[in-house]
Protein backbone atom coordinates (compact mmCIF):
# COMPACT_ATOMS: atom_id res chain seq x y z
CA UNK A 1 0.00 0.00 0.00
CA UNK A 2 1.29 3.46 -0.95
CA UNK A 3 2.64 5.74 1.77
CA UNK A 4 1.62 9.22 0.65
CA UNK A 5 2.96 12.53 1.92
CA UNK A 6 0.77 15.63 1.53
CA UNK A 7 2.71 18.88 1.99
CA UNK A 8 0.82 22.11 2.55
CA UNK A 9 -1.83 19.98 4.24
CA UNK A 10 -3.47 22.94 6.01
CA UNK A 11 -4.13 24.82 2.76
CA UNK A 12 -7.27 24.64 0.63
CA UNK A 13 -6.20 21.74 -1.57
CA UNK A 14 -4.24 19.99 1.17
CA UNK A 15 -7.29 20.01 3.45
CA UNK A 16 -9.53 18.53 0.75
CA UNK A 17 -6.91 15.88 -0.07
CA UNK A 18 -6.52 15.00 3.59
CA UNK A 19 -10.24 14.24 3.81
CA UNK A 20 -9.97 11.83 0.87
CA UNK A 21 -6.66 10.30 1.98
CA UNK A 22 -7.05 9.96 5.76
CA UNK A 23 -4.07 7.62 6.10
CA UNK A 24 -1.64 9.93 4.29
CA UNK A 25 1.16 11.64 6.19
CA UNK A 26 0.22 15.32 6.37
CA UNK A 27 2.67 18.16 6.94
CA UNK A 28 2.66 21.94 6.81
CA UNK A 29 5.25 24.65 7.49
CA UNK A 30 5.10 23.94 11.23
CA UNK A 31 5.96 20.23 10.87
CA UNK A 32 8.23 20.07 7.79
CA UNK A 33 10.25 22.86 6.20
CA UNK A 34 10.38 21.80 2.55
CA UNK A 35 13.04 24.45 1.87
CA UNK A 36 15.43 22.41 4.05
CA UNK A 37 16.77 19.61 1.83
CA UNK A 38 18.31 17.59 4.65
CA UNK A 39 15.10 17.73 6.71
CA UNK A 40 13.03 16.66 3.70
CA UNK A 41 15.28 13.68 2.89
CA UNK A 42 15.25 12.47 6.49
CA UNK A 43 11.49 12.87 6.83
CA UNK A 44 10.70 11.01 3.61
CA UNK A 45 13.09 8.17 4.48
CA UNK A 46 11.97 7.86 8.12
CA UNK A 47 8.29 7.69 7.12
CA UNK A 48 8.86 5.30 4.16
CA UNK A 49 7.14 7.76 1.79
CA UNK A 50 6.78 6.49 -1.79
CA UNK A 51 4.52 9.25 -3.18
CA UNK A 52 4.49 13.01 -2.55
CA UNK A 53 1.66 15.42 -3.35
CA UNK A 54 3.14 18.89 -3.02
CA UNK A 55 0.41 21.40 -2.21
CA UNK A 56 2.78 23.76 -0.39
CA UNK A 57 3.36 27.09 -2.13
CA UNK A 58 3.89 30.79 -1.68
CA UNK A 59 0.60 32.09 -3.11
CA UNK A 60 0.50 35.76 -2.05
CA UNK A 61 0.71 37.03 -5.63
CA UNK A 62 1.09 40.75 -4.88
CA UNK A 63 3.32 40.31 -1.83
CA UNK A 64 5.70 38.12 -3.87
CA UNK A 65 6.70 41.14 -5.98
CA UNK A 66 8.64 42.48 -2.98
CA UNK A 67 9.25 39.19 -1.14
CA UNK A 68 11.16 37.47 -3.92
CA UNK A 69 13.51 35.37 -1.78
CA UNK A 70 10.76 33.75 0.27
CA UNK A 71 8.64 33.14 -2.84
CA UNK A 72 11.64 31.53 -4.57
CA UNK A 73 12.54 29.37 -1.56
CA UNK A 74 9.05 27.91 -1.20
CA UNK A 75 8.06 27.72 -4.88
CA UNK A 76 11.40 26.61 -6.36
CA UNK A 77 13.70 25.18 -3.67
CA UNK A 78 10.80 23.35 -2.02
CA UNK A 79 9.75 21.21 -4.99
CA UNK A 80 13.41 20.71 -5.91
CA UNK A 81 14.13 19.23 -2.47
CA UNK A 82 11.05 17.00 -2.65
CA UNK A 83 11.99 15.82 -6.15
CA UNK A 84 15.48 14.83 -5.02
CA UNK A 85 13.95 12.23 -2.73
CA UNK A 86 13.40 10.11 -5.84
CA UNK A 87 9.78 9.11 -5.19
CA UNK A 88 6.64 9.56 -7.31
CA UNK A 89 5.40 13.12 -7.09
CA UNK A 90 2.43 15.28 -7.97
CA UNK A 91 3.30 18.98 -7.89
CA UNK A 92 0.69 21.74 -8.12
CA UNK A 93 1.33 24.74 -10.35
CA UNK A 94 -0.68 27.63 -11.77
CA UNK A 95 -2.21 29.32 -14.80
CA UNK A 96 -0.01 32.33 -13.93
CA UNK A 97 2.89 30.71 -15.79
CA UNK A 98 1.21 32.17 -18.92
CA UNK A 99 1.16 35.83 -19.96
CA UNK A 100 -2.54 35.88 -20.84
CA UNK A 101 -2.16 37.10 -24.43
CA UNK A 102 -3.78 34.00 -25.96
CA UNK A 103 -7.40 33.83 -27.11
CA UNK A 104 -7.85 30.05 -26.98
CA UNK A 105 -7.29 27.74 -23.99
CA UNK A 106 -3.66 27.11 -23.12
CA UNK A 107 -2.39 23.58 -23.72
CA UNK A 108 0.27 22.07 -21.42
CA UNK A 109 2.67 22.20 -24.40
CA UNK A 110 2.21 25.93 -24.97
CA UNK A 111 5.22 28.08 -24.13
CA UNK A 112 4.93 29.74 -20.71
CA UNK A 113 5.76 33.41 -20.25
CA UNK A 114 5.00 34.49 -16.66
CA UNK A 115 4.52 38.21 -15.99
CA UNK A 116 4.76 38.23 -12.19
CA UNK A 117 7.28 37.07 -9.59
CA UNK A 118 4.76 34.50 -8.42
CA UNK A 119 4.33 33.14 -11.95
CA UNK A 120 8.07 33.08 -12.56
CA UNK A 121 8.78 31.18 -9.33
CA UNK A 122 6.01 28.68 -10.05
CA UNK A 123 7.40 28.04 -13.54
CA UNK A 124 10.88 27.52 -12.10
CA UNK A 125 9.28 25.20 -9.54
CA UNK A 126 7.78 23.07 -12.31
CA UNK A 127 11.21 22.61 -13.84
CA UNK A 128 12.71 21.86 -10.42
CA UNK A 129 10.08 19.17 -9.83
CA UNK A 130 11.34 17.24 -12.86
CA UNK A 131 15.09 17.87 -12.60
CA UNK A 132 16.88 15.25 -10.56
CA UNK A 133 13.82 13.09 -9.89
CA UNK A 134 14.31 9.53 -11.09
CA UNK A 135 10.68 8.68 -10.31
CA UNK A 136 7.58 9.58 -12.37
CA UNK A 137 6.42 13.17 -11.82
CA UNK A 138 3.14 14.90 -12.62
CA UNK A 139 2.76 18.69 -12.61
CA UNK A 140 -0.84 19.93 -12.52
CA UNK A 141 -1.52 23.56 -13.35
CA UNK A 142 -4.75 24.87 -11.89
CA UNK A 143 -6.47 28.25 -11.49
CA UNK A 144 -8.77 30.40 -9.34
CA UNK A 145 -8.84 27.88 -6.49
CA UNK A 146 -11.52 28.15 -3.80
CA UNK A 147 -13.01 25.99 -1.05
CA UNK A 148 -14.73 26.27 2.34
CA UNK A 149 -11.24 26.56 3.87
CA UNK A 150 -8.64 29.32 4.08
CA UNK A 151 -8.81 32.65 2.28
CA UNK A 152 -10.24 32.78 -1.23
CA UNK A 153 -12.37 34.81 -3.61
CA UNK A 154 -15.65 33.06 -2.79
CA UNK A 155 -15.34 33.70 0.95
CA UNK A 156 -14.29 37.29 0.31
CA UNK A 157 -17.34 37.87 -1.89
CA UNK A 158 -19.67 36.36 0.73
CA UNK A 159 -18.21 38.70 3.35
CA UNK A 160 -18.49 41.76 1.09
CA UNK A 161 -21.98 40.72 0.04
CA UNK A 162 -23.06 40.80 3.67
CA UNK A 163 -21.34 44.13 4.40
CA UNK A 164 -21.94 46.24 1.29
CA UNK A 165 -24.71 47.18 -1.12
CA UNK A 166 -22.37 47.68 -4.10
CA UNK A 167 -18.94 46.36 -5.11
CA UNK A 168 -16.73 46.65 -8.20
CA UNK A 169 -15.08 43.58 -9.77
CA UNK A 170 -12.87 43.36 -12.84
CA UNK A 171 -14.51 41.96 -15.97
CA UNK A 172 -11.50 41.76 -18.32
CA UNK A 173 -9.58 38.93 -16.65
CA UNK A 174 -10.90 35.65 -18.06
CA UNK A 175 -10.33 32.17 -16.64
CA UNK A 176 -12.07 29.34 -14.81
CA UNK A 177 -12.81 28.91 -11.10
CA UNK A 178 -11.70 25.61 -9.58
CA UNK A 179 -13.26 23.99 -6.52
CA UNK A 180 -10.41 22.46 -4.51
CA UNK A 181 -12.54 19.40 -3.80
CA UNK A 182 -12.76 18.64 -7.53
CA UNK A 183 -8.99 18.89 -7.96
CA UNK A 184 -8.44 16.72 -4.89
CA UNK A 185 -10.69 13.99 -6.31
CA UNK A 186 -8.84 14.16 -9.62
CA UNK A 187 -5.47 13.78 -7.87
CA UNK A 188 -6.72 10.75 -5.91
CA UNK A 189 -7.79 9.12 -9.19
CA UNK A 190 -4.45 9.97 -10.84
CA UNK A 191 -2.15 8.72 -8.06
CA UNK A 192 -2.40 4.95 -8.74
CA UNK A 193 -2.04 5.53 -12.50
CA UNK A 194 1.23 7.49 -12.44
CA UNK A 195 4.06 5.84 -14.37
CA UNK A 196 7.08 6.75 -16.47
CA UNK A 197 4.99 6.91 -19.66
CA UNK A 198 2.47 9.49 -18.44
CA UNK A 199 4.86 11.73 -16.48
CA UNK A 200 4.53 15.36 -17.55
CA UNK A 201 2.51 18.55 -17.26
CA UNK A 202 -1.29 18.56 -17.17
CA UNK A 203 -4.01 21.17 -16.72
CA UNK A 204 -7.00 20.98 -14.39
CA UNK A 205 -9.74 23.50 -13.69
CA UNK A 206 -13.47 23.07 -13.57
CA UNK A 207 -15.31 23.32 -16.88
CA UNK A 208 -16.53 26.60 -18.33
CA UNK A 209 -15.14 30.10 -18.76
CA UNK A 210 -15.91 33.37 -16.98
CA UNK A 211 -14.54 36.69 -15.77
CA UNK A 212 -14.04 37.57 -12.10
CA UNK A 213 -17.12 39.78 -12.48
CA UNK A 214 -19.17 36.82 -13.77
CA UNK A 215 -17.89 34.70 -10.89
CA UNK A 216 -18.72 37.35 -8.29
CA UNK A 217 -22.20 37.87 -9.75
CA UNK A 218 -22.92 34.14 -9.56
CA UNK A 219 -21.70 33.98 -5.96
CA UNK A 220 -24.08 36.78 -4.97
CA UNK A 221 -27.00 35.24 -6.87
CA UNK A 222 -26.49 31.74 -5.46
CA UNK A 223 -26.00 32.98 -1.90
CA UNK A 224 -29.07 35.22 -2.02
CA UNK A 225 -27.07 38.40 -1.42
CA UNK A 226 -28.67 41.71 -2.39
CA UNK A 227 -25.24 43.24 -3.09
CA UNK A 228 -24.90 44.73 -6.59
CA UNK A 229 -21.76 43.77 -8.54
CA UNK A 230 -20.48 46.32 -11.04
CA UNK A 231 -18.00 45.47 -13.83
CA UNK A 232 -14.79 47.51 -14.07
CA UNK A 233 -11.65 47.18 -16.20
CA UNK A 234 -8.37 46.04 -14.63
CA UNK A 235 -7.02 49.55 -15.19
CA UNK A 236 -9.46 50.79 -12.53
CA UNK A 237 -8.24 48.21 -10.01
CA UNK A 238 -4.42 48.35 -10.03
CA UNK A 239 -2.50 45.63 -8.18
CA UNK A 240 1.18 45.22 -7.33
CA UNK A 241 1.48 42.16 -9.59
CA UNK A 242 0.20 41.98 -13.16
CA UNK A 243 -2.37 39.24 -13.80
CA UNK A 244 -2.87 37.43 -17.13
CA UNK A 245 -5.91 38.80 -18.97
CA UNK A 246 -6.78 35.34 -20.31
CA UNK A 247 -5.72 32.13 -18.59
CA UNK A 248 -8.23 29.47 -19.60
CA UNK A 249 -6.55 26.04 -19.49
CA UNK A 250 -7.10 23.18 -21.94
CA UNK A 251 -7.88 20.01 -19.95
CA UNK A 252 -8.01 17.51 -22.80
CA UNK A 253 -4.85 15.63 -21.78
CA UNK A 254 -5.75 15.03 -18.14
CA UNK A 255 -9.23 13.81 -19.13
CA UNK A 256 -7.94 11.48 -21.84
CA UNK A 257 -4.87 10.05 -20.07
CA UNK A 258 -6.37 9.53 -16.60
CA UNK A 259 -10.11 9.22 -17.32
CA UNK A 260 -10.98 12.34 -15.34
CA UNK A 261 -14.51 13.74 -15.43
CA UNK A 262 -14.78 17.44 -14.59
CA UNK A 263 -17.91 19.31 -13.45
CA UNK A 264 -18.89 22.81 -14.58
CA UNK A 265 -17.74 25.59 -12.25
CA UNK A 266 -21.31 26.69 -11.51
CA UNK A 267 -22.27 23.22 -10.24
CA UNK A 268 -19.18 23.08 -8.03
CA UNK A 269 -19.73 26.61 -6.73
CA UNK A 270 -23.22 25.57 -5.67
CA UNK A 271 -21.78 22.56 -3.81
CA UNK A 272 -19.22 24.73 -2.02
CA UNK A 273 -21.74 27.40 -1.07
CA UNK A 274 -23.99 24.75 0.48
CA UNK A 275 -21.12 23.92 2.85
CA UNK A 276 -20.42 27.58 3.62
CA UNK A 277 -24.05 28.67 4.08
CA UNK A 278 -25.64 26.19 6.42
Amino acid sequence: MSKILITGAKGQLGTELGKLLPHAVKTDYDTLDITNEDAVRKFVKFNDIDTIVNCAAYTAVDKAEDDVDNAHNLNVCGPQNLARCGVKMVHISTDYVFDGTAHTPYKPSDKPNPISVYGKTKLAGEKAAFVGNTAPTIVIRTAWLYSPYGNNFVKTMLRLGAEKTDINVVNDQIGTPTYAGDLARAIVKILPQINADNSGIYHFTDEGVCSWYDFATEIMNMSGSQCNVHPIPTSKYPTRATRPAYSVLDKTDIKDVFGIEIPHWRKSLDACLKQLIR
